[in-house]
């Protein structure tokens, strides 16, 4: 496994280290399944609200429990925390098996919690226990016309 891709243990530790030189984390989650540049442009976009972006990535177990496609995901975990690792923007990145990213927001603790723009503020996971901390909550703009959905459903009409 690359080294920006921690177990939730290891990324913990590496945390504590960088609050400790006052540096500002800031957390995103998603299925990150066939990245395109919607995603690329949201993760710099989150990126610039701090100084260490953590991605969580959900598990191939925990896209199954999401409303998504029967055959989703399309790329497996691995390789796609690989991908992500791989972003200059992208710090860390680690995989959670749960359903939402609850428990993984409740133990990075980040100082800004961000989401995609389709996401409203009352439906953000982990909103609450971000704010009760002091920290912020931002959603970034979609970028038109980009999503995993829309590229698979295009791929599909074109292989019939």
């Amino acid at each position: 496994m690359p080294t920006k891709v921690l177990f939730r243990d290891q990324l913990l530790s590496i945390l504590d280290g960088e609050r400790a030189q006052g540096k500002r984390i800031v957390f995103t989650n998603g299925c990150f399944d066939l990245m395109h540049v919607g995603h690329t442009r949201y993760l710099q976009a989150a990126k610039a609200l701090g100084d260490v972006l953590v991605v969580g990535v959900n598990s191939d177990a925990s896209i199954r429990t999401l409303d998504k496609a029967p055959d989703r995901p399309i790329v497996p975990e691995a390789q796609r925390a690989e991908v992500l690792a791989a972003l200059g923007c992208v710090d860390f990145v680690v995989i959670f098996d749960e359903s939402d990213p609850l428990q993984l927001i409740t133990a990075v603790e980040p100082d800004v919690l961000v989401k995609g723009g389709d996401w409203t503020m009352d439906r953000i996971v982990g909103r609450e226990i971000v704010e009760a901390s002091g920290g912020v909550v931002k959603t970034i703009p979609l970028v038109p016309g980009l999503s995993t959905t829309g590229l698979l459903q295009r791929i599909r009409s074109t292989a019939k």
